[in-house]
């Protein structure tokens, strides 16, 4: 086997052992991303919170380095949470849909959004993005934290939602997940602005849902 298999074999390893919450706290732009940094000797095993302590162990094994403490610097290890929209102060901007990695948000423009709970991976990308702070994080698996709190089941289920995603948005994996994210699924029921929309009609159109939003909260 030659040196760029073996690294590319070993990569896919590492890959296999990371919880796939495509999350970008490791630093990198998704699982995939810090896996082949591992293997290239590029990253540290010790990145990534969702897999916890029980990850760093993991990972230790496979590349044969030493096991680390987590690195606070790229978050706590913690419960694995659930993101939860509320649906009364959703505006339908679908900001939350473009910034979700596996598709996990149902919704349309200027309508409701929900979140569909088995494909949401607590990855917390969507909620930076939304203009109205209408989404929180829910504790989802009581004490447990880590692999504890996650399988590898919903490991492979939300692999393989990310790379559905990748697939319809026309993006190539490892591509950054916060940049350039595109229109949402259709079977999600998003609605994609047109490419002849203009760019002043969009940002009017936003800023006039938001004072909306805003004066809706104030009258609350």
């Amino acid at each position: 086997m030659s040196a760029a298999s073996s690294l590319q074999a070993l990569a896919a390893n590492i890959d296999a052992a990371l919880p796939q919450t495509q999350c970008t706290r490791c630093g990198y732009p998704d699982c995939a991303s810090y896996a082949q940094a591992i293997a290239s000797e590029e990253a540290s095993i010790n990145q990534c919170p969702p897999g916890g302590q029980e990850g760093v162990r993991r990972l230790a094994a496979i590349t044969g380095r030493l096991e680390l403490p987590l690195n606070a610097e790229n978050g706590m290890e913690a419960a694995r949470t659930l993101a939860v929209i509320d649906e009364a102060w959703c505006i339908g901007c679908t900001l939350c849909i473009k910034a979700c990695p596996t598709d996990a948000i149902l919704g349309a423009n200027k309508r409701m959004h929900t979140v569909i709970a088995e494909h949401c991976t607590g990855c917390e990308l969507c909620i930076p993005v939304c203009p109205v702070d209408c989404i929180e994080l829910v504790n989802a698996s009581a004490e447990a934290t880590g692999w504890s709190a996650w399988s590898t089941g919903q490991a492979e289920h939300a692999r393989s939602r990310y790379g559905a995603h990748l697939l319809r948005t026309g993006r190539k994996a490892n591509a950054p997940v916060r940049t350039t994210a595109q229109a949402p699924a259709e079977e999600a029921g998003a609605q994609a602005d047109t490419p002849s929309t203009p760019a002043t009609d969009k940002k009017a159109t936003l800023a006039a849902i938001l004072a909306r939003a805003k004066a809706q909260r104030a009258g609350a």
